[in-house]
């Protein structure tokens, strides 16, 4: 790049907000995904959306490539700049604008850390449900721009359930406002839904409008316990047959168990294949009722343990035996390739199974967690990128479960996008057709390709 470039770029943010130097490139070259590295060119802090504005606009006039990118935390390579151009880095973006008990919603800069929204709308007995992983370092951009779910999505949904309003930052400069605080709006094409889950591929998002909810008020977190893996499976069916959708319903299989268990101590049996963390809000009659017939469906389907926390302190135990799984699994071997195989919930015991077998068909260690009751599953192979033959067996393994999982009729990600690390998969998964339709959007948006390239397609 240019240093004349760069000197032009540095007059819009700052030269303090330009960084060009081997360390800063360096640590901007890579995100959460395994085996993917790639420098930019330049890094970019943007304080404003007018600077967003002004750079987008100096980049489509000279054809320079740009990568919005939050905190980093992508699994899928989608924050990172493989060609050499600027990533622009939004966490300075990072204020809350505005909480309107009114209207219930928020309004947040794209740089605001999801946990900190959460923080300040609960103090005032609201409640924004997305819950990523990541949640306590990702911005609220980033979880727009993949539509973040996390433990909550059962019965509350995902980002875009609750994204109202946007304000982004076009391929040529251009500001475009989508949406806003009413709750209903159908004139002309759903914009908002459009951008959500582009991945920043057809625009850098400046300002967030969120819907609120009130807050829950009492909640039951259960941990249970199962001698077999068919046995929990068919318990998270059960539950959702029986009508009652909890908050949350995780899975962790044999191989988490006993990686969380060394890692956090929380009390984890060793001897069983499968525990579910279940947690069900709302009303304290129907909590009451809810946590009864759960209990009542684990029983039926032989549950060896079943815990209900005695009080929050207790609850946030048992709920990090499934928070800290991947921080786990990951201090186990040195790269760790995770991935979100999603399939109708009717597919959990089948789609586990196919998991365990294909790890023992290719010798590999993968544990599998993650959200049972949508049927989003984290098969996570703990391997060692330095080992060509071991990562070349991953890679055919997740082959492997990525046909079986179109097979099922699921989707090839529920939570983290398809960036870079996907995309060979998207064409089995949408077709020619749905290929040409997003090729189209993609062109009349961006024509030169400058935002987020090698991404999706």
């Amino acid at each position: 790049m240019e240093k004349s470039f760069i000197k032009a770029l540095a007059g819009i943010v700052g030269e303090a907000n330009t960084l060009t130097d081997p360390e800063s490139l360096a640590c901007y070259g890579y995100d959460s995904t395994p085996e993917l590295q790639s420098r930019p060119g330049a890094v970019l802090l943007p304080g404003s959306a007018e600077e967003i504005s002004q750079v987008m606009a100096l980049c489509h006039e000279a054809g320079v490539r740009v990568t919005p990118r939050g905190s980093g935390t992508n699994l899928s390579g989608g924050s990172i700049s493989f060609d050499a151009g600027v990533v622009l880095q939004t966490s300075r973006l990072n204020r809350i604008l505005e909480i309107d008990e009114e209207n219930l919603t928020a309004t947040v800069e794209t740089g605001v850390i999801t946990s900190a929204l959460h923080r300040e709308v609960e103090a005032k007995g609201l409640f924004y449900p997305p819950d990523p992983g990541s949640m306590n370092i990702s911005t609220m951009g980033g979880n727009v721009a993949e539509n973040s779910g996390g433990l909550r999505g059962l019965k509350y949904g995902v980002t875009d359930d609750y994204v109202m309003g946007l304000k982004t930052v076009l391929a040529d400069g251009d500001l475009l406002k989508t949406g806003g605080k009413v709750v209903k709006d159908v004139a002309g094409y759903n914009l908002n839904q459009l951008l959500v889950s582009s991945e920043g591929t057809l625009g850098v998002f400046t300002e967030i409008t969120v819907k609120l909810i009130p807050k829950p008020v009492a909640k039951k977190t259960m941990l249970v316990h199962f001698p077999q893996l068919e046995q929990a499976a068919l318990t998270v069916s059960h539950i959702i047959a029986a009508r009652i959708i909890p908050a949350t319903l995780e899975f962790l299989d044999r191989v988490t168990i006993k990686c969380v268990e060394d890692y956090a101590h929380v009390g984890l049996p060793l001897d069983v294949d499968a525990v579910l963390l279940i947690e069900v809000d709302g009303h304290p009659a129907q909590v009451e009722e809810d946590a009864a017939g759960i209990r009542q469906i684990c029983e039926r389907h032989h549950c060896s343990f079943f815990q209900t926390a005695a009080g929050p302190e207790e609850a946030l135990k048992l709920a990090t035996a499934r928070r800290v799984a991947l921080s786990a699994l990951a201090r186990m071997r040195p790269t760790t390739i995770l991935e979100d195989a999603t399939v109708p919930r009717s597919c959990i015991a089948p789609m586990v199974k196919l998991i365990q077998d294909t790890a023992r068909k290719y010798d590999l260690l993968i544990g599998t967690f993650g959200h049972a009751g949508d049927g989003n599953l984290h098969p996570t192979c703990l391997t060692d990128e330095r080992n060509p033959d071991e990562i070349a067996r991953a890679h055919k393994a997740f082959g492997e479960i990525f046909e079986a999982t179109i097979a099922m009729g699921g989707t090839i990600t529920g939570e983290h996008g398809v960036g870079v690390a996907k995309k060979k998969y998207l064409p089995k998964l949408v077709g020619e057709s749905g290929l040409r339709v997003m090729r189209g959007i993609k062109g009349a948006l961006d024509p030169k390709g400058i935002l987020n390239p090698g991404k999706i397609f």
